[in-house]
Parts: structure tokens; C-alpha cells; sequence
């Protein structure tokens, strides 16, 4: 238990030192996973066999001369044959390492996948991707099941040798001894019985255990070898800066740096910064260009390849992707630092916190969940800037966290917190906000990874460069702001009846389930019935029964041989004792038969071995996809209230059981189980009295059985619990890394694992002493039964047949070795059932309805022909006991019309969207040309409807899997699509073009690129209704317009849902749909809204007034142009 706790201590502080390169390329949370559940999981079985490895060999030693020293030459040949089991089991033990190694890796594979699924379900389910990603989980778990096989085959040799080996070692000696002209007595053949019966426990079953688990251990062992030497991050020696101060605190020269030294072209190249202690410095630049790498050479989490970088003071860090972690909206804030009351209420202030804290529902107290779903994302990226600014730095490194804003609320914390409490501080902000340019210091211009130009506003005015055109926009355009509406996360749970609040009915994360009590027959009738093959299920019955007839039919004849010898022995007349056979069969016949018993035996060993792994891996398979074919078609609020560690764990920790732990236990549970049988019959044989305390013994350990299982089972299923939250405090720290690094926190998180892990090994720790003390117990009572039963020949003198004596002796002794190794196993088993009763509960989720339509409600091929979409009293919430987020939503959407939906955080944009695509529980209907959604199958209407998500997801994989995973496409056409985004050329300049490797997350490229290959998507598809949720929102304003042109120009004839990040955006729209508490307020032609001064105009207004006229001039002059148009 110690080493397991040290190596999960160890692989945890490994992870924070990782470099992005090994995050990037050579890892992931799925193989984290993997090391902490399987992998260190295999070092304390090693442990726990670990000493039969030089008890074995020992009781060999010693066993071969007291066999000697009985039967002479038959001991020898008996332990010739005995010990060829040895190198066999070494040989076996060598390919179990092996094979144990390459599963490993498939299994690595296999939750890498899965890990990216279940964080991009969402997508997945819109781009209905569903089939393409359960093929290639399927691909992944048929080669893992292949190796698994492979290994269950050497398992299978190895137990056939373990139960044959040590009958054949004894027949071997007891023939040898008798065709040297020896007679079989009571004393010599039941002394060398109890001999091997010893030997086969300790060498044949305990040293081949151990040889197995050394096997398995040492792949482990290298495997964490190999992973505690990846590369880590570069750590600054601690030496005098040559030119960083106090009034210099940023210092780069010719700095050239790269994420990945395999590629060919530097992120960065030839950086040469000064940066003035209490400056303001911008950066800006177009996506891809090295804003955000700037800041991660800064953090020093990008190494350089050359030059120098002095730093002086400390960091605080905002990242471009909000992290928030699964705990309360305070301790986001706090982030393990000391309440300072006054500062923490300063910065709520100055991040615009305090309206939405005062409308949660336990205020900074309400737990935010796993990467903040219970928030909105305006929400998420205020806390994160929160954290920040809470932190007492010298220097203040922001990624873009105004993106996620509006206007109003991005021009007060630029004012309050950059201009005011951030006063005297040195800021770096990267942004697209270009209106906030002309307070910066400096700006710092972007291009390829150099900086092109650098300077203040009206320097870089005068400028005449190309990428100084967005210059212009400033002045032109933006010169008051833009429009902005916060953005909200697609699986947002917190749009609510209360502006900017988190509702307060809505499902937070839920506690994971624990079965109570018995284990259910269920479960194991339906472990076997997922199988699938009755038919190998009625031939392995047969082969186990058959089997043990056989075996305890051998131990009889023997029995039945000795009888006959001894009594064959008659005394003449002279007095002297005389050898006639008297038995019913010859000594010969005895012979063949016993030969035949044992030959016949291996036969049914092996079928039996073969037939019950061959059942095993089926149901091991079957039951790992029915859980994944109902993850995937879980409806979003199972994902939206588990965390993804949890659902993992299933994947990992529970399939890992049922394919490898649990047949090797259930194998042992039944051989036992029948070993006991055979010994009941045989002593029943001999006598019926020797019943009487047999029963008693059994009815005695079935109540231990009883106390001990309810116990154990209770405390393994606590144990199962309890580890799913180190594997969400795994994932959480590789998600916020980079801000766990910033911080220099490492310490404050890995309390936090060490507490988790505390409470895991607690458990872990009950449930080890549990098993010893029960052991302990079942060893003080067998000895008391062999006692009583030893006595009770001496008791009952009719008793005392000498065969009959040793056969029973042998029998007891074995049946002791049986009771105490079974009862524990059968808690073992139960134990390990749990796994399949987990991954059974999640093969039983609530599913969305169903994907494909029949015949007869399928669309037709061409649907939807116009783009006619229509709401008709639509109502939309996010659990079952959840309350509604949207009301009675009514209205109709044109063919080819452009629709902009506004509103403020929390009034059900994005809710629009989940009751389009049907994500969440709906009422009502939504009918696009004329067919109701609700009469046909989700593939077949989401399949009809394009989507730009805010948050744009790319999985690991091949660039061309991204884009196109049912391969509908030519290259050419994929090809032309990358043109019209204008990222052809970054593509074609990756050595493998379309077939370039994509990161786990889309990691190897900027969040800009990835919202441009959604779009890709997009263009290829080209149907009838495209949707844009907040798609511009992490872009630069040329990228926003790029992608505003392209949709203008792909979809001039398609219908057009764009939920508004900035105003200027949506003015030229058809209509505008304004959404307010869940209630749709507003909806008409913009320039229609604005005479009305209601929302829209409002919020138009907001945006300053040489804007708001700009805005009401665009949408004016759109409205006279239809009217002309329809005139």
C-alpha cells in the first residue's frame, strides 16, 4: 500500500513539472488515469505475492528429501516431472510482461480517446459524430481486447498447469515407486500426497501468482520509468539578472522559441522586449501569430531555443481559456491564499462580480462545478481575471479576458482594474478589443511569431503597414466600443429567471452513486448473459463439473488402491504375512484406469480454461460497449451533473478489473467451490459421521462469510467513491497547468491530491486489515476442524481403515487450504463484482431519443429544402426537476433570413440552441418546412443543420478526422474550404497536410485557428440553416470579419442564426431576436426595434453615442434596401 501511495504521490508531482511539449505530444488524462488506477494498482498485488517467489523453492528442497527418504526413486522422477512447471511458468511470465505491456498502451489509447469524447460530447451529438467516434473507440477497444486475449491465452496455459501438474508430479512418483517393485501402502502414499498438495499450493498456485504479478509489476515499473523521465519545464537557476529589475521587470533578447522541437518552423522568432516596470503594454495580432506563446515564454512554460529572458518580481497569470475548478466561486477566487476580506470585496468590485454574486444562490459560496459548467461564460472568465487580480504580483500576464464581456462591463474593468486598482502594476494584455488600444503604453503588433511593429497608438497610426489597417476600424467604427453580449458556454446550466444569475434550480454536480447492501444475483446472471454464446457457457458448466468428478474420483481409486494392497496382505499358517491380491481389479487394471483418470483430466483442464476465458472476454467486451453505447447517447444533463473523472474511472479503474482481475478470482471461486463439493462427497463416503462437524464448520463460515462480506463490499464501494475524486483532481490540475504554474502553486494543489489520495488509501487501508483479520480467524478455526476430525477416528474405532484414514487426512488439510483461500476470494469476487455492477448502472442511463428514423418518418433527402424554421410555444429546461429556462417561446424564422439573437447573460440565447438541436428536455413543438423535430430521428434533422460553436472543439487525431470523419469528401473539396478561411497555407506548410496530427484538444493550434476549422466544417456541409453561437468571440476583428464575409457570402442562401457578440455584426440582419429572463421581448427588423426604444434599443444606446447613431445608420439604411428589394 505505501509503494502504491508513494508512486500516485510521485506520477502526481511529476504532472506539475511536465513540459507542454510531453502534455502536448507523448500524454493525457486518460493515461494519468491509467498510472494511478491499473498501473500502481499492479505493484500492490506484487506486493502481497511477493513472498512466495523464495518460499516456494525452499518448500521444494525440503519436500524432495522427506519424499526421498519415503519412496526413494519415485520422489525423484515425481519431482523431475513436478518441477518442469518452473521454467514454464517463467517462460509464461516473460510473455505476460510483454503482453502486459502492449495492453498498456491500447489501454492508454483507448482512454485518451475516450477522455476527448466525453469532454466534447456536446459536439459530437450536434455534428452528429456519434457513429465515426463509436467506431473508433470501438477500433481501439477490439485491438486493446486482442492483446487482452493473447494474454488471456498465456493465462490460461498457466492455469492448466497449475491444477495438472502437481497430479501428474504424484502419479509419476507413486508409479515409479510401485513398478520398482514396491508395494503402495496407507503411510507412503498419503505422506507424499500431503507433500505435493503443500507443493501445489505454494509453488504451482502461489509461485506462479507471484511470478505473474512480478511480470505485471515490472511493466508497470518500466512504464513509470519511462514516464517520470519525460522532459519537465525549465526551471531558472537562481542567478543575478544581467538587466531585469525592479524598473525594468521584463527582459527579452533575440529570444526564438518553439512548443514542439519536431517541427520545423520556430512559434517565436528573434523577440527583442523591454518592458518598463508599471507600464501598460498590448498585444494584438492576428490568430496564430504568437500573441498568447509571448506570454507563455514569459511564464517560461515555452523554452527557448536561443536568447535571453530575465524576468524580475512576481507573476499573476489570467489564461485565455477560463480554468475553473470544481469548488466554490470563492475558492476559485482565493486559490488557497488567506481571506484579506477588504481585497477580495475590492476585486468582486472591479471585476463586476458583485451583482452576480449577490443573485447566486449561496452568493460566493455556490459551487461553481467542473470547469464552471454551473456558469455562464462571462461569468467563468470574470472569476478567472478574479483570480488574478486577487494575487499581489508585481506583474499582471492577461490572455485576452475581455473577450467574454460586453462592452459596458469590458470598458469598467479596463478602467477599474487596469487604470485603477491595477495602478503602478506592470500588465501585459493581450487582446482583440482594439478599442482599449489607445490607453496601452505600448502596443506590440503580432506577425508570424515576431513582433512587426511595436510603439504607442499614434506611433503605429503613422505607421504604413498592412496590419495597421485595424487601426482604422478604431477610428471608423469602434471608437465608443462595440456591442458585446456576454457569451455563454453551450452547456451553460445557469441561464435563470434573474439577469447575470446562476439559477438557482438548476442541477449541480451529484454525489456518485453507492449501492447498498447484498450484491444482487443480477449482476452476476447478467455478467454471464453478456456473453452472449449459451452454448460455451452449458460447455464450460459441463467441463467444471466434469473436471472435479474426475479429480475426486482419481483421489478415491487411490484411496480404494491402498485398501486393496493392504488388505490383499493375509497371514499363513507359519505365522508370516503373505501378499494375495484380493481385489475386484487387477493392480494393472488399477494402473491404466488411475493413468487414463490422470491423461483424461489435462484434456478437460484445458477445454475448461479455454471455454471459461473465451466466456470472460466476451462479456468483458460486450459489457464495455454496452456502456459506452449508452454514454454516448446519455442525454447532456448526465453530463452536465458527472464529472468527467468519474465517467472515466468506469472506462479505466472498473473495465480493468473485468478484463484482467475479476476471471482470475471467479476462476479461483469456482474451483474451490468444487474442490469442496468433491471433499464433502468423499468424506460422506467414508462416513456419514465425519458430516457432523463438517456442517458445523460450514454453517460456521458462512455467517463469518456473511459479516465479512457486507463489510468488505460496503467499504470497497466506499473505496470506488472515494477514488474518483483524485482522478477529477488529476484532470482538473492538467487542464489549469499553465495557472497552477503561474501562481506557484504547486504546493496549495498538491495538499489537495494528498488529501484526496489520504482518503482513498484510508479506505484502501480498511479494506486490506479487513481481509487479513477474517483470514486469521478462518486459519484458527480449520485448525480446530482438522483437530476434531483427527480425534473422531480415534472416537470410532470402525473408523480405522488405513486408506480411508490418509484419504481423509489429505482431503481435510486440502479442504482447510480451499476454505481459507475461497471464502476470502468469494469476498474478492463480490468485491470486484462492484465493476460490473458500475459499469452496468452506466449501461442503463436515461438516452436521448432515437438517432435513425424509420421508413416511414424518414425526410426526404433533400429536407429541408427552404430553411423554414418555426417555434411554437416552446418551453426548454436543463434536468427533469429543473425549472424552465425558456417560457413559451413563439416565432418563425423565413427562408433565407438572417436572424441575430441579443440579450444579456442568463436571458436563453444559447438555450435557443440546445432546444433547437434538442439537448435538453423540451415542450412544444420547433418545425423546420413544415415537419415537426420531435416526429423524426436526431441524426436526421441535426445532420440538416450547421453549427460554429462558441467554444470550438478539435479532437486528437488526424487534421482530416476533425473535419471530415464519415471521409463524405474529396481532399479538393476540404482543400477549397481551407482557401476560403484563408488557412490553407498554415495547413499545406505541415509536413503531412490534411493528414497532420491534431493534439489532444486541438492544443497545436490557437483558438482562432480552431474556430476557423469549425467554420471548415461548416462550408462543407452546406445546409440550409447554419447557426452561430458567439463564434467571434476569442478572434482578432479581421478573423471576426473573415469569418462574418465567408458565412455572408457561403450562406446568402440559407437561413442564418447568430447569436450576437458584437452588435455591429448583426445590424444588416433580416431580424432581430431579443431574449430577456427566457422570454423572447423583441422580435422584428432592427431598424423596426429601434423606433420602438425598447431592449434593442437600449442596448444600442449602451454602446456610446457616435456608436449607437453608426448602428442605427447601418440598420436604416438595411431596412430601405429590403423594402426596395420587395418593391
Amino acid at each position: 500500500m505505501k509503494v502504491r501511495v508513494a508512486c500516485c504521490t510521485l506520477i502526481y508531482r511529476k504532472i506539475l513539472r511536465l513540459s507542454n511539449s510531453v502534455l502536448e505530444n507523448e500524454t493525457s488524462v486518460g493515461q494519468m488515469i491509467n498510472f494511478l488506477s491499473n498501473d500502481v494498482n499492479r505493484l500492490d498485488y506484487f506486493v502481497i505475492a511477493i513472498h512466495y517467489l523464495w518460499i516456494g523453492p525452499l518448500q521444494v528442497f525440503v519436500i524432495a528429501y522427506l519424499t526421498f527418504r519415503e519412496i526413494g526413486l519415485g520422489a525423484i522422477t515425481g519431482m523431475i516431472a513436478f518441477l518442469l512447471c518452473i521454467p514454464l511458468q517463467i517462460f509464461l511470465g516473460r510473455k505476460v510482461s510483454r503482453l502486459t505491456s502492449v495492453s498498456a498502451k491500447k489501454t492508454d489509447n483507448r482512454l485518451r480517446l475516450m477522455n476527448q469524447i466525453i469532454n466534447g460530447v456536446e459536439v459530437i451529438k450536434m455534428y452528429v459524430w456519434e457513429v465515426p467516434y463509436s467506431l473508433l473507440v470501438e477500433k481501439a477497444r477490439r485491438k486493446e481486447v486482442d492483446v487482452i486475449k493473447k494474454y488471456s491465452i498465456v493465462e490460461q496455459i498457466g492455469l492448466t498447469l497449475d491444477m495438472y501438474f502437481p497430479r501428474v508430479g504424484l502419479f509419476i512418483a507413486i508409479l515409479t515407486y510401485v513398478l520398482t517393485g514396491n508395494n503402495v501402502d496407507a503411510e507412503k502414499v498419503f505422506m507424499t500426497t500431503a507433500f505435493y498438495t503443500i507443493l501445489r499450493d505454494s509453488m504451482t498456485t502461489g509461485f506462479a501468482i507471484s511470478v505473474h504479478q512480478l511480470a505485471e509489476a515490472l511493466v508497470s515499473i518500466r512504464r513509470l520509468e519511462k514516464f517520470m523521465t519525460y522532459p519537465e519545464i525549465s526551471v531558472p537557476q537562481k542567478v543575478q539578472n544581467q538587466v531585469a529589475t525592479q524598473s525594468v521587470p521584463i527582459y527579452l533578447k533575440n529570444v526564438t522559441a518553439r512548443w514542439d522541437n519536431s517541427r520545423d518552423n520556430d512559434t517565436l522568432q528573434n523577440i527583442h522586449l523591454t518592458v518598463q516596470a508599471g507600464s501598460f503594454i498590448a498585444v494584438i495580432g492576428q490568430i496564430g501569430s504568437g500573441k498568447s506563446s509571448l506570454l507563455q515564454v514569459i511564464l517560461r512554460e515555452l523554452s527557448l531555443t536561443e536568447g535571453v529572458l530575465e524576468t524580475s518580481g512576481k507573476i499573476s497569470f489570467a489564461d485565455q481559456r477560463p480554468w475553473i475548478f470544481a469548488s466554490s466561486v470563492r475558492q476559485n477566487i482565493l486559490f488557497g491564499q488567506s481571506m484579506n476580506e477588504a481585497r477580495y470585496n475590492e476585486v468582486i468590485r472591479v471585476c463586476q462580480l458583485t451583482r452576480d454574486i449577490d443573485l447566486f444562490t449561496h452568493k460566493d459560496r455556490t459551487m461553481a462545478g467542473e470547469r464552471g459548467i454551473n456558469l455562464s461564460g462571462g461569468q467563468r472568465a470574470r472569476i478567472n481575471l478574479a483570480r488574478a487580480l486577487y494575487t499581489d504580483a508585481d506583474i499582471y500576464l492577461l490572455d485576452d479576458p475581455l473577450s467574454a464581456v460586453d462592452t459596458h462591463v469590458g470598458s469598467r474593468i479596463v478602467d477599474e482594474c487596469i487604470h485603477g486598482f491595477l495602478k503602478g502594476k506592470t500588465i501585459i494584455l493581450v487582446t482583440h478589443q482594439i478599442q482599449y488600444l489607445k490607453a496601452a503604453d505600448q502596443i506590440i503588433v503580432m506577425n508570424n511569431g515576431s513582433i512587426q511593429a511595436k510603439g504607442s497608438f499614434e506611433e503605429l497610426q503613422s505607421m504604413n503597414l498592412d496590419s495597421m489597417k485595424v487601426f482604422e476600424e478604431i477610428e471608423d467604427k469602434e471608437e465608443f466600443g462595440e456591442a458585446e453580449t456576454k457569451i455563454e458556454k453551450k452547456r451553460t446550466m445557469g441561464e435563470t429567471k434573474k439577469e447575470d444569475a446562476v439559477a438557482e434550480q438548476e442541477p449541480v454536480e451529484v454525489a456518485e452513486t453507492r449501492s447498498k447492501g447484498k450484491m444482487s444475483s443480477n449482476v452476476f446472471f447478467s455478467y454471464w448473459k453478456a456473453s452472449r454464446n449459451i452454448f460455451l457457457v452449458l460447455l464450460m458448466t459441463i467441463m467444471f463439473i466434469s473436471s472435479q468428478s474426475i479429480a475426486s474420483g482419481s483421489d478415491y481409486l487411490v484411496a480404494f488402491w491402498v485398501n486393496t494392497e493392504m488388505a490383499s496382505w493375509v497371514r499363513s499358517d507359519n505365522g508370516t504375512m503373505d501378499f494375495q491380491w484380493s481385489g475386484p481389479l487387477s493392480r494393472n487394471e488399477i494402473i491404466y484406469i488411475y493413468s487414463g483418470l490422470t491423461m483424461g483430466i489435462a484434456c478437460i483442464y484445458v477445454v475448461q480454461t479455454f471455454t471459461y476465458y473465451a466466456v470472460c472476454m466476451r462479456a468483458s467486451k460486450n459489457l464495455h460497449a454496452q456502456m459506452f453505447r449508452s454514454i454516448v447517447r446519455a442525454v447532456m444533463y448526465f453530463y452536465n451533473t458527472n464529472p468527467a473523472g468519474r465517467i472515466l474511472n468506469r472506462f479505466s479503474k472498473d473495465i480493468g478489473i473485468i478484463d484482467k482481475k475479476m476471471p482470475f478470482t471467479m476462476f479461483d471461486v469456482i474451483i474451490m467451490f468444487l474442490n469442496f463439493m468433491g471433499t464433502i462427497v468423499i468424506l460422506g463416503t467414508v462416513s456419514v459421521w465425519l458430516l457432523i462437524p463438517t456442517c458445523v464448520i460450514i454453517v460456521l463460515f458462512y455467517y463469518m462469510r456473511v459479516v465479512y462480506i457486507s463489510t468488505s463490499r460496503a467499504v470497497k464501494r466506499m473505496e470506488g467513491t472515494t477514488r474518483s475524486p483524485v482522478f477529477d483532481h488529476v484532470g482538473a490540475t492538467l487542464q489549469g497547468l499553465t495557472t497552477i504554474r503561474a501562481f506557484k502553486a504547486e504546493k496549495i494543489v498538491t495538499t489537495e491530491f494528498d488529501n484526496h489520495q489520504d482518503l482513498h488509501t484510508s479506505t484502501w487501508f480498511i479494506f486490506i486489515s479487513l481481509s487479513r483479520a477474517f483470514g486469521l480467524y478462518i486459519e484458527a478455526f480449520c485448525l480446530i476442524y482438522i483437530a476434531v476430525i483427527t480425534i473422531m477416528f480415534f472416537v470410532f474405532e470402525d473408523l480405522a481403515i488405513a486408506g480411508d484414514i490418509g484419504l481423509v487426512i489429505t482431503q481435510v488439510s486440502a479442504v482447510v487450504g480451499i476454505l481459507q483461500w475461497g471464502i476470502r476470494q468469494t469476498g474478492e469476487l463480490e468485491n470486484q463484482m462492484t465493476s460490473v455492477e458500475r459499469v452496468l448502472e452506466y449501461s442503463k442511463l436515461e438516452e436521448e431519443p432515437f438517432l435513425d428514423s424509420i421508413p416511414e418518418k424518414k425526410p426526404p433527402e433533400e429536407w429541408p429544402t427552404k430553411g423554414l424554421v418555426e417555434f411554437r410555444g416552446v418551453k426548454l429546461k436543463y434536468g427533469p426537476k429543473s425549472t424552465y429556462v425558456l417560457n413559451g417561446i413563439n416565432f418563425v424564422i423565413k427562408p433565407k433570413e438572417k436572424v441575430g439573437v441579443v440579450g444579456r447573460t442568463g436571458a436563453g440565447k444559447t438555450s435557443l440552441i440546445s432546444a433547437l438541436f434538442r439537448l435538453a428536455y423540451i415542450e412544444g413543438e420547433i418545425i423546420i418546412d413544415g415537419i415537426p423535430t420531435n416526429e423524426i430521428a436526431l441524426h436526421d434533422f441535426r445532420s440538416k443543420i450547421s453549427i460554429i460553436p462558441q467554444e470550438p472543439v478539435l479532437f486528437g487525431g488526424s487534421l482530416r478526422r476533425n473535419l471530415d470523419p464519415f471521409d463524405e469528401y474529396s481532399d479538393n473539396v476540404l482543400w477549397e474550404a481551407l482557401g476560403e478561411v484563408e488557412i490553407r497555407e498554415t495547413i499545406s506548410e505541415m509536413a503531412a497536410g490534411l493528414n497532420s496530427k491534431v493534439s489532444e484538444e486541438g492544443s497545436n493550434f490557437s483558438v482562432g485557428q480552431r474556430q476557423l476549422l469549425c467554420l471548415v466544417r461548416a462550408l462543407i456541409r452546406n445546409n440550409k440553416i447554419m447557426v452561430l453561437d458567439e463564434a467571434t468571440a476569442n478572434v482578432d476583428p479581421q478573423t471576426d470579419s473573415l469569418i462574418q464575409q465567408t458565412v455572408r457570402k457561403k450562406f446568402v442562401d440559407c437561413t442564418v442564426i447568430t447569436i450576437a457578440h458584437r452588435l455591429n455584426t448583426i445590424m444588416d440582419s433580416d431580424k432581430i431576436l431579443v431574449m430577456d429572463q427566457g422570454c423572447l421581448v423583441e422580435y422584428d427588423h432592427p431598424y423596426v426595434l429601434l423606433q420602438k426604444k425598447g431592449y434593442f434599443y437600449n442596448m444600442v444606446q449602451q454602446t456610446g453615442t457616435a456608436m449607437a447613431n453608426s448602428l442605427s445608420e447601418v440598420a436604416k439604411n438595411c431596412f430601405y434596401k429590403n423594402n426596395e428589394a420587395v418593391s
